[in-house]
C-alpha cells in the first residue's frame, strides 16, 4: 500500500513544472539579462538581491538553454552571493557506506536487487573502525549510507552504530531507506543530526519506471521523509534529484528548488541543503536519459544559488577535480573528500561492490590544501554535541513559533 501524500507533495501537485520548463525553453536572452539585474549590485551598492526575491518564474529563466550563454555573468553572480551568505568557509564530510545490501530494484543503482555483485554489511564494531580511519583524517561531519535491506540494516542496527559513532562525530547524518516517525525520533535520541534523501526525480511517471520494485518504490513515502524526520527532531535536511535520470533535467531542479523553499519555511531551524549529482557508472550498467553537460551542470548550480541564497548546496567525488575546483568558488559550500562508495572502503577495499565509482580521487589533505590555496577555508567542524538531545518541536509556522522542549519543562519547574 503506497503512503498518503504529505504536506509537500500537495503543494508540488498545484505547481504546472511543464509550463515552467517550456518557460524556460522560451527564455530570450534580453529576459536572462533582466533578471540577472536584480541580483548584481550595481556601482552605486544597489541592486543587491534580496532573500526571496527571486522565484520559481525567475529560476526557469535562469535554467534556461538562452541562459547558457551568459553563464560568465551568471557565475559571477552566484560567486558574489555565495561570498556574502557563506563567506569562504566550506564544510568538508565523508561518506560511510555500511551495507550495499538491498531489496530495492532501481534500474540505475549499482546495489540494486538481483545484480550478482559481493555484498556486505559492516558489523558495529567494523562501522567504528572506518569511523576511526576517517576521524584520523580530519573528518567531523559523517554521512552513514545504506542500501535499502530493513533487516541487515535495521532501525536496531543504524541506532547502535550512532551510538558507537557519536563521540567520535560531533555530526552525524544517515542515508539509508526512509523510516517511520517513531525510528526517526530514536536515532536523533542516540545523536543522529541530519537526514539525506535523494527524490532521485521528480517526475511520478519516470520514478515508477525506474523504481520497479521494492520499500523505494513509493514515491510519496519517500517525498514525506523529511517531513518525518524534521518533526522528528533532525537539524540537518539534504535533498537532491539524480541529473540525467529523467529527460527533463530543468523540470527537476525546478521541483527540487521549491522543495527546498518549502522545507526551510516550514521547518525552519533546520538547516537545508541541495545536491545535484550527475549519473555515473555502475555495475547497473544504467544510460542517462540526458547528458547533463558541464556548462549547464555549473549553470544549474549558480541559479539554484542565486533563487536560494541561504542554501548549502553539496558536491561529491562524482565530479572531477577540476569541476569541484571551480564550484566551490561559485555556489558549492559543502563537499566531501577522499571517498569511498564500497563497505569497508576505507580500511579493507576491494571488498564489496562499489555503490557508483568516483571521479575526484584527492585524499582529503589534497583536498583541504587546495581550498586554503585558493583563499578559501576548510571546515572540519561546525556542530557540537547537544546538551539536551529533545528534539525540536515543528509545528506550522502560521500558528506561531516552535515549542522548545527544554524552556517548557523549565517554566512548567
Amino acid at each position: 500500500m503506497s503512503a498518503p501524500r504529505g504536506e509537500f507533495a500537495r503543494e508540488l501537485a498545484a505547481l504546472d513544472l511543464s509550463a515552467l520548463s517550456a518557460r524556460s525553453g522560451r527564455t530570450t536572452l534580453a529576459e536572462v539579462d533582466a533578471v540577472l539585474r536584480r541580483v548584481v549590485p550595481d556601482p552605486a551598492g544597489r541592486g543587491e538581491s534580496a532573500p526571496g526575491r527571486l522565484g520559481l518564474e525567475e529560476l526557469a529563466v535562469l535554467l534556461s538553454p538562452a541562459a547558457t550563454g551568459r553563464l560568465e555573468e551568471l557565475a559571477l553572480a552566484a560567486r558574489a552571493t555565495t561570498l556574502r551568505r557563506f563567506g569562504r568557509a566550506v564544510r568538508l564530510f565523508a561518506p560511510l557506506y555500511v551495507s550495499n545490501a538491498c531489496l530495492s530494484s532501481c534500474t540505475y543503482c549499482g546495489f540494486a536487487k538481483g545484480l550478482p555483485v559481493a555484498r556486505r554489511t559492516l558489523s558495529v564494531d567494523e562501522v567504528a573502525a572506518e569511523g576511526r580511519l576517517l576521524a584520523g583524517r580530519g573528518f567531523r561531519h559523517l554521512l552513514l549510507v545504506a542500501g535499502e535491506h530493513r533487516v541487515e540494516v535495521s532501525a536496531d542496527y543504524l541506532v547502535a552504530v550512532v551510538e558507537r559513532l557519536r563521540p567520535m562525530f560531533p555530526s552525524l547524518s544517515i542515508e539509508t531507506q526512509t523510516w517511520s516517525d517513531d525510528t526517526y525520533a530514536r536515532l536523533v535520541r542516540a545523536g543522529l543530526e541530519g537526514v539525506v534523501h535523494y527524490q532521485e526525480t521528480y517526475d511520478r511517471a519516470r520514478y515508477a519506471e525506474v523504481h520497479v520494485a521494492g520499500w523505494k518504490r513509493d514515491y510519496d513515502r519517500r517525498l514525506s521523509s523529511f517531513e518525518r524526520a524534521a518533526g522528528a527532531g533532525a537539524r540537518r535536511l539534504g535533498i537532491g534529484a539524480l541529473l540525467g535520470l529523467a529527460p527533463d533535467w530543468r523540470a527537476d531542479v525546478l521541483a527540487l528548488a521549491a522543495h527546498a523553499s518549502f522545507l526551510s519555511r516550514r521547518y525552519w531551524r533546520t538547516e537545508v541543503s541541495v545536491a545535484l549529482p550527475r549519473i555515473k557508472p555502475s555495475a547497473s550498467g544504467f544510460p542517462p536519459a540526458v547528458v547533463v553537460a558541464d556548462p549547464e551542470f555549473v549553470q544549474a548550480y549558480a541559479a539554484l544559488r542565486l533563487v536560494e541564497p541561504d542554501l548549502a548546496l553539496t558536491l561529491s567525488t562524482r565530479e572531477p577535480a577540476a569541476m569541484r575546483d571551480g564550484l566551490v568558488r561559485i555556489a558549492a559550500t559543502t563537499i566531501s573528500a577522499g571517498s569511498s562508495t564500497e563497505p569497508g572502503g576505507y580500511g579493507s577495499p576491494g571488498t564489496a561492490q562499489e555503490q557508483f565509482s568516483i571521479s575526484d580521487e584527492r585524499a582529503p589533505a589534497e583536498v583541504a590544501a587546495m581550498l586554503v590555496a585558493a583563499g578559501y577555508e576548510p571546515v572540519w567542524k561546525d556542530a557540537f554535541p547537544l546538551v539536551d538531545s529533545t528534539p525540536w518541536h515543528h509545528p506550522d509556522p502560521r500558528t506561531g513559533p516552535p515549542v522548545d522542549p527544554p524552556a517548557a519543562r523549565a517554566a512548567l519547574g
